[in-house]
């Protein structure tokens, strides 16, 4: 799945699919070792929907601006494999301080969980940039 820049370039996908692709990235913020906060930040969500979304994620309604941060969330799994090896950095990267610029000192995750789509673009596009050689 390709990031989109905007919800009107979004691929067409079924129910299936978006399920597929919500329950990829529950299974991930896991991995990330994702706080409550950080998923709801991440996800765009509050609480209680984020509990029915793990509790139950094929009845979840995924609109278009979910279904973006999917995207981001997925595309930004994707570059960090590609870039890493090994299990430790993969998973490991979004929580270590980063010195480049646009982070400043801070990690990929405080970047990310400011519950905008645009930070999860932006991180994205720095990643991206790395594993084009560009950083």
């Amino acid at each position: 799945m390709q990031p989109a820049h905007d919800t009107q370039n979004l691929p067409a996908l079924d129910d299936q699919a978006r399920h597929a692709a919500l329950r990829a990235v529950l299974k991930l913020l896991d991995l990330w070792q994702c706080t409550e906060k950080e998923k709801t930040a991440l996800l765009g969500v509050g609480r209680s929907t984020l509990h029915k979304y793990q509790s139950r994620p094929e009845s979840a309604r995924i609109s278009n601006d979910l279904l973006e941060r999917l995207s981001y969330l997925l595309n930004i799994h994707q570059a960090l494999r590609t870039l890493f090896g090994n299990r430790e950095n993969v998973y490991g990267f979004v929580r270590m301080p980063n010195h480049n610029p646009y982070f400043n000192g801070t990690s990929p995750m405080e970047a990310m969980s400011t519950g905008r789509v645009a930070s999860l673009y932006e991180v994205f596009r720095h990643l991206d940039s790395l594993r084009g050689g560009q950083w």
